[in-house]
């Protein structure tokens, strides 16, 4: 019970922000910064995100160009959407991103991105994945 209280408490600003209708998220302002902090070390380039998945985080159409193995983002629904559900800790251990567990198949290390961060990320894409 306590820990729900905490996590509504962590999401009531952007809740709030939401629903008096400066909620848009900007994929420049709140999706791009996320992405070159927690994702573009390993998926660009030769990094190990890129070589494994040959999935590209360098720009909004790599991101939304997807995998091998097909789309990463489907707009407007983040249940969809394997990027939300990776971030979110919907699937297994093995493959959450960033990895920051000692199961994850991946070498690489980073930090587990906050609430308020993957949420933003769920509202990016509920409200359709825009490049704006």
């Amino acid at each position: 019970m306590k820990a729900t209280l905490q996590k509504l408490l962590l999401l009531a600003p952007l809740l709030f922000l939401y629903g008096c209708g400066q909620g848009e998220v900007s994929f420049a302002d709140d999706i791009q910064p996320i992405v070159e902090n927690s994702c573009i070390s390993c998926h660009s380039g030769k990094g190990e995100g890129a070589m494994a998945s040959d999935y590209l985080m360098t720009d909004y159409n790599s991101i939304m160009k997807g995998t091998v193995h097909g789309t990463v983002v489907v707009p407007g629904s983040r249940m969809s959407s394997s990027l939300y559900l990776v971030v979110a800790g919907k699937t297994a251990p093995e493959i959450r991103m960033p990895p920051h567990n000692d199961e994850s198949f991946a070498q690489g290390r980073g930090v587990m991105l906050s609430a308020e961060t993957i949420e933003l990320i769920g509202l990016w894409i509920d409200q359709g994945a825009k490049n704006n």
